[in-house]
């Protein structure tokens, strides 16, 4: 190559680089999402999980909908504020994210477990659906307001594992899945650990064929790494005493999205630090992470409490970058905050963003200040083949989606 060529060729290897890094500046509106990108959004609410995902195709999905019926002063206030419950900003907050599509949908939702903070609790305000058979909270108000293709849930059809699930909230889910298929035509499928076909591209798959969502874990069935194949991690319930039961966080959905060479970790609330005298099968992000491996970026798990984030677990996915969907004092601990950052766990950089820190933790637990980010919309934008992927903060006080700050690629 002449040296007149070479200088032209990194002059536009380096204008494409800035022309890619500008597309999100601090101060503007977020840009939209383009074809050949992944973006995961994790919406602020201050009541709960939800993540936008948006795959290269455009295949769009779900992660939770979370909404505390009830909040008390070790929460965050409601993002953008209270004017309105959680489910009906999370439905704005996607409306505007899919202003690209002439007709918004999506065509996944997918429920880890059945807490209030990330399927929706009603409370005595909540209104009622349009047909009366349930009340809007959380993913039901998601459900009233948006198209779903498929639900998945660790529960259907029966829900009764590893005992019946009658609390008021699930109740409530149950009744709105049952008016939804019966009525709406909503298909719903229990998700299969092992499994890579459950959620799919659904609009232009073949043109992106280095994209895989895999199914990993849920009510203790653990992928192994290895094709389809699945493992027990829980013991048969009759041979457990009741008090050791699997409880809820421990039954989460975990599943792995990889694209190219990126990819990204969701274990819902799942632990893997247990009390003592708990089994050794109460820590679930050990097979978990086995079957994982290493990850370019993962949300925290049950959002950095004490019982999560053993040494083992992050030491194998080891990520880039940690997201922390938090609006609580306990979130995350200081255990847990310590082990993210010890370079003696893992080698190398890592930064952890915060949908909303609060401001007890900012005082209570050393070096917090080293969070990157410690309040907004988080949203991870992956490059065209997975090649590079960057972080945008967005403003989570408003609908502006003004973007607030920009790390990366």
């Amino acid at each position: 190559m002449n040296t007149r060529l070479f200088f032209l060729s990194a002059g536009l290897l380096i204008a494409l680089s800035l022309t890619a890094r500008a597309e999100d500046v601090a101060g503007t509106p977020l840009s939209a999402w383009q074809p050949g990108s992944v973006d995961i959004h994790q919406i602020s609410t201050g009541r709960g999980n939800a993540g936008l995902y948006i795959f290269p195709d455009g295949t769009t999905l779900l992660v939770d909908a979370g909404e505390l019926p009830a909040k008390t002063a070790q929460h965050t206030p409601d993002r953008p504020d209270g004017s309105r419950p959680a489910g009906e900003w999370i439905v704005r907050y996607i409306r505007q994210a899919l202003a690209h599509d002439p007709q918004p949908a999506l065509d996944y939702v997918l429920l880890t477990h059945f807490h209030d903070d990330h399927m929706g609790g009603p409370s005595d305000k909540s209104p009622a659906s349009s047909s009366g058979a349930y009340k809007l909270a959380g993913v039901t108000q998601v459900g009233e307001s948006l198209k779903i293709g498929k639900l998945l849930d660790r529960g259907w059809p029966d829900y009764n594992y590893p005992q019946p699930l009658d609390d008021a909230a699930t109740k409530n889910y149950r009744a709105f899945v049952k008016w939804q298929t019966e009525h709406k035509g909503l298909k719903v499928e229990c998700f299969a650990p092992g499994r890579a076909d459950q959620v799919v591209l659904c609009r232009d798959a073949k043109k992106y064929p280095d994209f895989q969502f895999r199914n990993v874990g849920a009510n203790g069935e653990i992928w192994t790494g290895e094709g389809t194949a699945t493992q027990k991690h829980f013991p048969p319930l009759e041979t457990v005493p009741r008090a050791l039961w699997p409880h809820e966080n421990m039954c989460s959905i975990s599943f792995r999205l990889s694209y190219g060479k990126f990819d990204f970790f969701n274990g819902g609330d799942i632990p893997g630090v247990s009390p003592k005298g708990r089994p050794a099968w109460h820590d679930v992000e050990t097979p978990v992470a086995k079957a994982v491996g290493p990850v370019d970026a993962a949300i925290l798990d049950h959002h950095g409490y004490l019982d999560t984030h053993n040494e083992f677990f992050v030491g194998t996915l080891r990520p880039r970058v940690w997201t922390l969907s938090v609006w609580d004092a306990h979130h995350p601990t200081a255990g847990v905050w310590q082990r993210l950052q010890s370079t003696e766990i893992y080698p190398g950089p890592r930064d952890v963003f915060a949908t909303d820190l609060h401001p007890d933790n900012r005082k209570a637990i050393e070096g917090i200040d080293k969070l990157a980010s410690q309040a907004g919309h988080i949203v991870l934008r992956v490059a065209p083949g997975g090649a590079s992927f960057r972080v945008v903060i967005v403003d989570d006080t408003s609908e502006s989606r003004r973007v607030t700050k920009v790390f990366g690629p």
